[in-house]
């Protein structure tokens, strides 16, 4: 891959323009290439080491004074599918305790899934929901972005405006590494990569 825009450049570009009233996220686009989306789909987390600020709701045996939790006592409540699609908006993320999956799935399933929300055990699974083991996937989770390829085109959020330039720039690397090694075919699986705010036009920093 070669640099088109250096990151810095590129950063420099976008904060001259037009400021909003909120703060926009960071995207990098990625072009995909000898890629069949039908037959290699790829489905997976990556981890940045700036993450924006997540929501994360827990499905535990008990309530825990880590997260916002949902116990089966709670399941009643989610009988209805406009129930379920209000809780799921309301977070980034689920985790959930193992034993409990079964149920989840037969309950929340139908909605979480397609909003690739469900839990996984690529990330969101732990065995046992002890304290220390909820301790240590909301920390994995609050730096994680998920993956997940329909089309020829990948939008990943990698931060927000509001973050330093570095540690965007640190962000933007570090998911463009963990993507190539992600990929079947590495490097050769990108054609080129932008990033963009949410209300600018792309740039383009990397090309094939």
């Amino acid at each position: 891959m070669a640099d088109v825009m250096k990151i810095d450049e590129a950063l420099k570009q976008l904060r001259s323009g037009e400021k909003r009233k909120f703060i926009q996220s960071v995207d990098l686009i990625l072009n995909l290439q000898n890629f069949d989306v039908r037959k290699e789909s790829l489905n997976t987390f990556i981890q940045i080491p700036h993450p924006a600020p997540k929501k994360i709701c827990a499905f535990l045996t008990k309530r825990s004074h880590l997260v916002d939790s949902i116990t089966k006592d709670d399941f009643v409540k989610y009988k209805e599918t406009k129930d379920i699609k209000k809780l799921a908006k309301k977070y980034d993320f689920f985790i959930a305790v193992a034993p409990m999956m079964g149920q989840i799935a037969t309950v929340f399933g139908r909605v979480l899934g397609p909003m690739n929300k469900m839990p996984s055990p690529q990330a969101g699974i732990i065995p046992v929901d002890t304290d220390d083991n909820i301790h240590k996937m909301l920390e994995k989770m609050k730096k994680s972005v998920r993956i997940r390829t329909r089309e020829m085109s990948l939008k990943i959020a990698v931060g927000k405006e509001d973050l330093s330039d570095a540690q965007i720039k640190e962000n933007i690397e570090s998911a463009i590494s963990s993507l190539e090694r992600a990929f079947s075919k590495g490097k050769d699986n990108i054609k080129n990569v932008y990033v963009k705010f949410t209300m600018t036009k792309p740039i383009k920093i990397l090309e094939k």
